[in-house]
């Protein structure tokens, strides 16, 4: 009975989230439209082919990753308070804002949510590096900041230095746990902002690593932080709704930095730090794309490994049409976290 009031909540929670932000989308988009908050493409010196394919999109709205965080933040406080101000048992049951479960998550992902829409601001006044908002290495410095912030609470607020190798089992590893854990964030965040490069890319592949840590967060009995994915992903699905081809909005660093930092925390909350690759496996396999084609052109001359870089790009330029991308994208990311799942799983009764 206990176990389908839990179900009951987190269907009900996401549910929820993805409600608010389908009534909240229309008054954003109708804000970005009028203020002309919209994306502006690298020049066609610096990125040729990229520009060519892309230069249509110019003047698209960006910072549609409000919907996400903002959904999130909204539903998490109605409930805690809810909880607060109305002594009954269903309010009580359905807040999700917890100390040792969801403060962290939630912390950081507003926090990063913050950091990147300062971002997405420069880059729509083309402000910054080639007028294109933060660099590469500033985001990166940003990036190890909060994971350094991230690690210490873990550290010492949580008292946790475990890691879990599948098969195999626990691991104190003291001291290390912290570069390992900044390590996870910084690349999870990277990867998560490269792969944010096509309508609904990012979305649909955030949509299924969520919905899996959710699903193990729920097995682990770890029921708030599997309402709080679950909450993420019915505003990952309502954000879909308006984002795929032809994206109506982009989600923009303040959508990426949040969810790629927010992801990381997850996977290391569950403990299932080795799976995050194979969950994640296009994060990788587009992280990958890049740093390759980064060293080829430096050892090679300038010479390019791919025609553009990261890898969605480059079939981009063999010719795929970008829903083709991005439907073959979802399906592998899809399988990839059932994957991953059944791996958790076999672990479990190993």
């Amino acid at each position: 009975m206990i176990e389908n009031f839990i179900v009951i909540k987190i269907l009900l929670l996401t549910t929820v989230s993805f409600s608010l932000a389908i009534i909240f989308t229309p008054l954003l988009t109708h804000f970005l439209y009028k203020y002309k908050i919209g994306k502006q493409i690298r020049s066609s010196e610096a990125t040729p082919i990229f520009s060519s394919l892309h230069k249509k999109k110019e003047g698209t709205p960006t910072m549609g990753g409000i919907i996400i965080w903002f959904s999130v933040l909204l539903v998490s406080l109605i409930f805690f308070y809810l909880a607060k101000l109305i002594k009954l048992d269903f309010f009580e049951n359905l807040n999700f804002l917890t100390r040792a479960q969801t403060f962290l998550p939630l912390g950081v992902l507003i926090a990063s949510a913050i950091i990147g829409l300062i971002d997405d601001f420069l880059g729509v006044k083309r402000i910054g590096s080639r007028g294109g908002g933060l660099t590469m290495k500033h985001r990166l410095l940003i990036y190890t900041l909060i994971a350094i912030f991230g690690a210490l609470w873990f550290y010492f607020k949580l008292d946790w230095d475990l890691i879990h190798l599948p098969f195999i089992g626990d691991f104190e590893i003291g001291g290390w746990y912290i570069p390992i854990f900044i390590f996870i964030i910084v690349s999870t965040a990277f990867s998560v902002n490269e792969i944010d490069g096509l309508d609904g890319l990012a979305g649909g592949v955030l949509l299924s690593a969520f919905a899996t840590f959710g699903a193990i967060a729920f097995i682990q009995q770890k029921y708030d932080l599997a309402a709080f994915c679950g909450v993420i992903s019915g505003a990952l699905l309502a954000f879909l709704w308006f984002n795929i081809n032809p994206a109506r909005f982009f989600m923009g660093d303040t959508g990426a930095m949040s969810l790629g930092v927010t992801l990381g925390v997850v996977a290391m909350l569950t403990n299932t730090t080795l799976l995050l690759p194979l969950i994640g496996f296009l994060l990788v396999i587009e992280s990958l794309s890049v740093i390759t084609q980064l060293v080829y052109k430096k050892l090679s001359g300038g010479k390019k490994f791919l025609l553009s870089s990261p890898l969605h790009h480059h079939l981009e330029a063999k010719g795929w049409s970008e829903p083709k991308i991005v439907m073959r994208f979802w399906v592998i990311a899809g399988v990839s976290s059932v994957v991953g799942l059944i791996i958790f799983l076999l672990d479990k009764v190993w």
